[in-house]
């Protein structure tokens, strides 16, 4: 079963929009180099979809694995491990890639 999972993902990613990583179906992940660790390593604890819905650069990131181990029982990571994780992180969840518009800035809040 898990090579049939492969293969449709690999399928997926060769007929993703060119330009535009591909993503996974079942964790909604973006699949790239890293994704398979991240996939693994992040959704023992929660959903995926909290992943997805952040958005930071390479210190963010650490920041919240730092976090992560200091408050909720994050493990320890191998640095190949965490670099994989963090790198992916920080180029397909970067903080100029939201899905949304910006945040208003203070002027144009209401009082």
């Amino acid at each position: 079963m898990n090579r049939l999972r492969g293969a449709g993902v690999a399928l997926m990613a060769l007929l993703a929009a060119p330009g535009k990583a591909a993503t996974d179906p079942e964790t909604g992940l973006r699949i790239a180099p890293g994704w398979e660790a991240v996939c693994a390593q992040c959704g023992v604890c929660h959903s995926h979809r909290l992943v997805t819905a952040q958005r930071g650069d390479a210190a963010f990131w650490t920041g919240l694995i730092r976090w992560m181990q200091a408050t909720q029982n994050l493990w320890a990571l191998p640095e190949p491990l965490e670099g994989e994780i963090v790198s992916y992180l920080a180029t397909h969840y970067n903080e100029t890639d939201w899905g949304r518009r910006p945040n208003l800035p203070p002027t144009l809040l209401p009082q």
